[in-house]
């Protein structure tokens, strides 16, 4: 058996851009229908998702002091964006959103890194 086999090969995700809405013949749905299919083979891929409201640094004796009720201060401002993380590594920044019982977070901003 082949290191190949059974490999399915990954779109090329820095090609050409897709196709505006005011060119002759182009349908969106179809664009976004084949972008959907090519990427079909890591769908299933878990990765874990981390959004962090903010930071902070102390030392283990304040750690082990730390009770319930107890506030921590953090390193961002009160509406300031947050960081999401996938798999560490940091890929958008996001806004908290409340839906109905539980936090979630609303993506606000994509950051583009390039590529090694």
């Amino acid at each position: 058996m082949s290191d190949t086999d059974g490999q399915v090969p990954l779109p090329d995700l820095n090609g050409p851009m897709p196709p505006t809405g005011t060119d002759v013949g182009y349908n969106e749905d179809e664009y976004a229908a084949r972008a959907a299919a090519d990427l079909e083979a890591v769908f299933d891929v878990p990765v874990q998702v981390s959004a962090v409201l903010g930071r902070s640094k102390m030392d283990v004796g304040e750690l082990l002091k730390l009770g319930p009720g107890t506030v921590l201060e953090l390193d961002r401002r009160v509406g300031e964006a947050i960081d999401i993380y996938v798999n560490n590594k940091l890929v958008a920044r996001g806004e908290v959103v409340l839906v109905e019982d539980k936090l979630g977070v609303t993506m606000t901003e994509i950051i583009k890194t390039e590529r090694t």
